[in-house]
């Protein structure tokens, strides 16, 4: 970060940061522990660059102090993901060739849960001969 994000904290939050600091560095956030009662974040993940990171660091601290763990910034992180990968996917008729087919049908045998969006959709279907059949009103 060009500008660090200066935080004004409890004496119990600054102790938590300084005793969690494995937990935060191992998300790519860098804390420092400026003061009694306050903390200085030099480092962020880039995917939280654009987010309002004070409360979620707020949050996560809460759930450090109260259940001694927390998913938070990676539970965002994930969401961002989300947000990237529909916003890169292939849109209704959009015309792919042959070899970006072959592409993408490689890419989805290669990735995990590749049979549904991050929404839950189906990304695939599979049709019997007689279902295309009746589709395609051949045989009548």
């Amino acid at each position: 970060m060009l500008v660090p994000l200066s935080m004004a904290v409890s004496r119990k939050e600054t102790d938590c940061a300084e005793q969690h600091q494995h937990v935060f560095q191992q998300l790519g956030v860098e804390l420092q522990v400026m003061g009694p009662e306050s903390l200085v974040v030099r480092q962020l993940p880039v995917m939280l660059m654009e987010s309002d990171v004070e409360p979620l660091l707020r949050d996560m601290l809460s759930d450090l102090l109260q259940y001694g763990s927390s998913d938070r910034i990676q539970a965002h992180i994930n969401e961002i993901f989300a947000t990237m990968a529909c916003h890169g996917s292939v849109r209704a008729n959009r015309k792919l060739t042959l070899p970006e087919m072959n592409a993408l049908l490689r890419d989805m045998e290669r990735t995990e849960r590749s049979g549904q969006c991050n929404h839950g959709r189906p990304t695939w279907t599979r049709l019997t001969m007689n279902e295309l059949d009746k589709l395609f009103l051949r045989g009548q």
